[in-house]
């Protein structure tokens, strides 16, 4: 028996060990799944990411496909489209964990990743489920994180206007702390919304002579000129209150 993250990350001598004995017999990857205590999905996925596994010739005879190409179109079907039902959000993670040591996976994650996050987001919005929502906080907080994100990424999210996927994920914060945009940056920006500059303002991200010089930007909204200004407002009295 093998674990999730022991055929992702087995080297091919070792896959080999692991399935040879199903080589004489007719390909059927949910037997094979079943014996090994993981469900088909998790199979395909841990085979389909695992960076030696297109090596080796068998393998698809094995779990029943024609060729390994078969095999990674249905890895990349289950991992946009499964949201955390037969895939678990730890073997997200561990996926993640894995795949980004190796650039030329990583560049089909990060074509693939776009596309999951976009089925969450549409589950969430028929759904409005709080289990759910912070378990794609947890993906987003690895995606950013483990450097799966690269910079495309990360200003496509910002450049979405009003987003309020981004501001219930608390993504801004994440992105300054995998480091990829300045908080400066980003606070100067018209596509974050007033909350979303108050969190970074409350970590203390922004000097003050940034709100001054965002405030001194007359096309900014009324909200967030109400909210740098009774943010200065805060900072001035709790400046008082220590002296």
């Amino acid at each position: 028996m093998a674990s999730f993250r022991e055929i992702l990350t087995a080297p091919a001598k070792e896959l080999v060990s692991i399935f040879q004995e199903y080589e004489k017999e007719s390909g059927d990857a949910n037997r094979i799944a079943k014996n090994l205590k993981l469900n088909t999905s998790q199979l395909i996925l841990a085979v389909g990411f695992n960076p030696d596994s297109s090596g080796i010739a068998s393998i698809p005879l094995i779990f029943g496909y024609k060729s390994f190409e078969d095999i990674i179109n249905e890895r990349n079907s289950i991992f946009i489209n499964d949201i955390y039902r037969k895939i678990t959000l730890e073997n997200i993670l561990t996926v993640y964990s894995i795949v980004k040591d190796f650039p030329e996976i990583l560049r089909i994650m990060q074509y693939l990743v776009e596309h999951r996050l976009q089925a969450i987001e549409s589950r969430i919005e028929e759904t409005v489920n709080s289990v759910l929502i912070e378990k794609y906080k947890a993906e987003i907080k690895s995606i950013y994180l483990d450097g799966i994100a690269g910079i495309d990424f990360a200003e496509k999210r910002l450049d979405k206007m009003d987003s309020g996927f981004r501001a219930l994920l608390n993504e801004v914060s994440t992105i300054t702390e995998s480091k990829l945009i300045p908080a400066g940056d980003i606070f100067f920006r018209d596509t974050i919304l007033p909350e979303e500059k108050r969190k970074l303002l409350n970590k203390g991200l922004i000097p003050l002579e940034l709100v001054h010089a965002r405030l001194e930007d007359t096309s900014i909204s009324h909200r967030e000129k109400k909210m740098l200004l009774d943010y200065l407002e805060m900072n001035k009295q709790n400046r008082k209150d220590k002296s």
